[in-house]
């Protein structure tokens, strides 16, 4: 399995505009951090996790070349507004319908926001997508087991997801990391050797 970080920033992302501090003005390509998302590659499928405002942005980086399915962690605009830049994919080999998991909650937000792809009769080029309801069960994507498991994102209840994985990781990743956390050099000097601060475009190979 392969983790791609597409974007480890928080809503406003780095630099924030109108920012001066030394994290939006670094050099530093870990600095430089787009709205939250991950890309999942596992046995031969591709999940999405999350399609913040830079998802085009981000898929083009990586040059990913198709998505099986897009989960979702919460209802939260960093991470649902660029749900409309999968189109590609839904007209990549044919016309094909792209799966969106997430909790009833989150459905019935993107359904008001993106309520062009829901409507029964559906202009040329929205996004074709088949959603599926979500809880704190575990689901299975084409065979690939999921387990979700809640946490609270201040006083929301979201989504994190194990995919195939043993708890205990020898390595733990952070992301959805402000400017004012600090240099991420800087920062990283601090933590444990087996804590680290993910940034924009790490790519973990897991066993």
């Amino acid at each position: 399995m392969t983790v791609t970080f597409l974007g480890t920033g928080t809503s406003g992302g780095i630099p924030v505009l109108t920012c001066g501090c030394q994290v939006c003005h670094s050099l530093d390509f870990r600095d430089k951090r787009l709205r939250v998302s991950i890309w999942i590659e596992v046995e031969g499928k591709s999940f999405i996790i999350d399609t913040g405002p830079d998802f085009r942005q981000q898929a083009l980086r990586e040059r990913i070349p198709n998505i099986d399915a897009v989960i979702f962690t919460h209802e939260h605009k960093d991470h649902t507004a660029g749900l409309d830049d999968i189109r590609p994919y839904n007209y990549l080999h044919g016309i094909k319908h792209l799966n969106i998991y997430a909790h009833p909650r989150v459905l019935v937000q993107l359904q008001q926001e993106f309520h062009y792809a829901f409507d029964e009769k559906k202009y040329p080029g929205v996004p074709l997508i088949n959603i599926h309801s979500l809880d704190n069960q575990s689901f299975t994507i084409d065979g690939i087991k999921i387990i979700p498991i809640e946490v609270m994102h201040h006083r929301l209840p979201v989504l994190g997801f194990r995919i195939n994985k043993k708890i205990n990781a020898k390595m733990t990743y952070f992301t959805h990391i402000s400017h004012k956390m600090g240099l991420h050099a800087e920062v990283c000097k601090d933590l444990p050797s087996n804590i680290q601060l993910a940034y924009d475009g790490l790519k973990l190979k897991l066993d």
